[in-house]
C-alpha cells in the first residue's frame, strides 16, 4: 500500500489533472472547491507523515472546527458548542494516546453533554439541546478513525475527495432521477461516478479491499445526505460560510465522516 510519502507523486498528479478539468468546466465553483482541496490535501498528508501523532493532531483540529460550525448551524447555545468542541477536540487524541480509554471518556462525554441542559434546568428546550449535542458527539466519533485506520486514511480520505467531485460533476452533466429528497439535485449517475472513481482512486493508491470499498460506495454519498438532511432541519443552505466558495468545512467532510464510521466497523 502506499505511505504517505509515496503517494506524493500521485497526489500531485491528480491535483494537475483535477486543475485542468475545472479549468476546462469553467465553473467557478469547481474552481473554488479545487483551490481548497489544493491546499487541504498538502496539510492532511504532512500530517499523516508525522505519524499516528500527526493524525492526532489533524483530526482534533477538524473535530474542533465541525463542532463549532454544527454548533452554530443547528442554533446549539454557548455552553453546549463549548462542550462539543471540547469533545470533539479530545478523542482524537484520546484514541492514540489511550485507547483502552476511548470508550469510557466517550460515555463520559456523552453525559457531559446530556448534564449541560439539565443543570442549566432548561425545561423547554433541554430534551432538544441534549438530542442534538448527542447526535453532534456521534457524528463527529469517527474522527478516531483517523488516528485507528493508520496510513490507508490517506487512500479513504483521497478516494473520498475524488468521488465527491465526479459526482458533482457528473450529477450535473448526465442529470437523471434524483438521489433522494433531502437533496434533490443530487443524482443516481453522481452518486455511481463518484462511486467508480472512489475505487479507482483506491486501487490506483494500492488500498483496494472489500471493506474500504463498501465505505468509499456506501458512506460517501450517505454522508453528504445526512448533512443535508441536518442543513434542512435547520434551514440552512451551507454549514458555515468562511470556507470560500464551499461553505464550511463540515459541507466538505460531510462524505468522509461516514465513510470513516463504516471503515472502522468493516475493517
Amino acid at each position: 500500500m502506499i505511505t504517505p510519502a509515496t503517494a506524493v507523486p500521485y497526489i500531485a498528479v491528480a491535483l494537475v489533472v483535477g486543475g485542468v478539468a475545472v479549468a476546462l468546466s469553467r465553473r467557478r465553483e469547481y474552481m473554488l472547491r479545487w483551490c481548497a482541496w489544493a491546499v487541504a490535501v498538502p496539510v492532511v498528508v504532512a500530517a499523516l507523515y508525522a505519524g499516528p501523532g500527526g493524525a492526532a493532531v489533524l483530526a482534533a483540529v477538524a473535530g474542533v472546527v465541525l463542532a463549532a460550525e454544527y454548533g452554530g448551524l443547528v442554533g446549539l447555545a454557548v455552553p453546549d458548542r463549548v462542550v462539543l468542541v471540547a469533545v470533539a477536540g479530545a478523542l482524537p487524541p484520546v484514541a492514540w494516546l489511550a485507547l483502552p480509554y476511548l470508550p469510557r471518556v466517550l460515555v463520559a462525554a456523552v453525559l457531559v453533554v446530556l448534564l449541560v441542559p439539565l443543570l442549566g434546568g432548561d425545561a423547554a428546550g433541554g430534551l432538544r439541546r441534549a438530542s442534538l449535542g448527542v447526535f453532534g458527539v456521534v457524528w463527529l466519533l469517527p474522527l478516531v478513525g483517523v488516528v485507528l485506520l493508520g496510513p490507508v486514511v490517506l487512500a479513504v480520505f483521497v478516494a473520498v475527495s475524488a468521488g465527491d467531485i465526479a459526482a458533482s460533476f457528473a450529477g450535473r452533466s448526465l442529470g437523471g432521477p434524483s438521489l433522494s429528497p433531502l437533496s434533490p439535485a443530487k443524482r443516481w449517475s453522481g452518486a455511481l461516478a463518484g462511486a467508480a472513481v472512489g475505487l479507482g482512486a483506491l486501487a490506483l493508491l494500492g488500498a483496494f479491499t472489500v471493506p474500504l470499498a463498501i465505505a468509499v460506495a456506501v458512506g460517501a454519498p450517505l454522508g453528504d445526505l445526512l448533512e443535508s438532511m441536518v442543513k434542512r432541519g435547520a434551514g440552512a443552505k451551507d454549514s458555515a460560510s468562511w470556507l470560500a466558495g464551499a461553505g464550511g468545512l463540515l459541507d466538505r467532510l460531510d462524505s468522509l465522516l461516514l465513510t470513516l464510521a463504516l471503515a472502522l466497523l468493516l475493517t
